[in-house]
Order: C-alpha cells, then sequence, then structure tokens
C-alpha cells in the first residue's frame, strides 16, 4: 500500500504496537546512496525516537519496524553523508489505528464445552454439503447425457 509517494507499508493499516515492513523508493534510492536509515518516532513530541538502518533491494531500501503508541507514526530518513530526507521539512507523518478489540474475550469464565463441539459440527456439515455438491456437479450431467457407466467386476 502506498501512503506517500515513494514510502510503501505490507499492511493497510497502521495499528499501534505492532510490526510493518517499510519500503523507501525515495530520493536516496533514486540517488543511489548505498546506506540509508529511516529515523522514527510517535506522537507531536517525536516519543521514543528510534533510527534503524534499512537493507538495499531491487525493490528499494526496506525494513521492518516496531510500531509503538501515539496518534501518529513520524518518519524521516538519512543517508551515509548525513543529509536528510525529510518531505521538505515537513516530515513524513501517518495516523495510527488502535487495535481491534472486537475479537478479545473480556471475562475469565471458561467456556462450556458444548460450544467447540457446536462449531465442530458445523465445520462437518460444511464439509459434507460441499462434497455432496461437487459429487452431484461432476455425475449428475453424466448419469442424465448416459455416458455414466457403473465398473462391473466382471469385465471380461
Amino acid at each position: 500500500m502506498e501512503l506517500v509517494k515513494n514510502i510503501f507499508f505490507n499492511t493497510d493499516k497502521l495499528i499501534e504496537n505492532s510490526s510493518v515492513k517499510i519500503s523507501y523508493t525515495g530520493k536516496f534510492f533514486q540517488d543511489g546512496s548505498e546506506k540509508v536509515y529511516a529515523h522514527y518516532g510517535f506522537g507531536d513530541q517525536w516519543n521514543n525516537v528510534n533510527e534503524i538502518e534499512m537493507e538495499k533491494t531491487e525493490l528499494g531500501f526496506q525494513a521492518e519496524i516496531e510500531l509503538g503508541e501515539g496518534p501518529t507514526f513520524n518518519l524521516v530518513f538519512k543517508n551515509e553523508n548525513g543529509e536528510w530526507d525529510n518531505n521538505n521539512y515537513q516530515n513524513y507523518t501517518f495516523n495510527l489505528e488502535k487495535p481491534s478489540t472486537e475479537l478479545v474475550v473480556l471475562d475469565d469464565e471458561p467456556k462450556a464445552i458444548g460450544t467447540s463441539r457446536k462449531l465442530r459440527k458445523t465445520y462437518l456439515w460444511s464439509k459434507k454439503i460441499r462434497l455432496a455438491v461437487y459429487k452431484i456437479i461432476t455425475y449428475l450431467p453424466k448419469i442424465i447425457s448416459g455416458n455414466y457407466k457403473k465398473k462391473s467386476e466382471n469385465q471380461d
């Protein structure tokens, strides 16, 4: 996904406390720099500032970063000569989303064993139905057209 020109992420959304792979094909990649570092922080105050050397590939410079907490993810790039790509002094800033808690169980009560059995039965029934549909689609046209012959045990 491209959020900003020349910066790509391996995910649709940037979520707090998750890992993200960044690909950079900006000024330093185009100029042929040998080493590029991602310098990043979180929030308006650039909290938890870190820097990581990016790996040079045919697709650009790449690095995997652990996102922290804050409303934004701030990013700039530096090459081996100490030159900066900071989006014309604006920094590259991306909004971070809170992790989804929809599937998180908040109560500590154990669930009934019957729940897993119901899920297992549902799964088995769906497999049986798919198999039946496959057989109908495969063999019904042969039976109707008369091209279906049962194999006899005495084929002399």
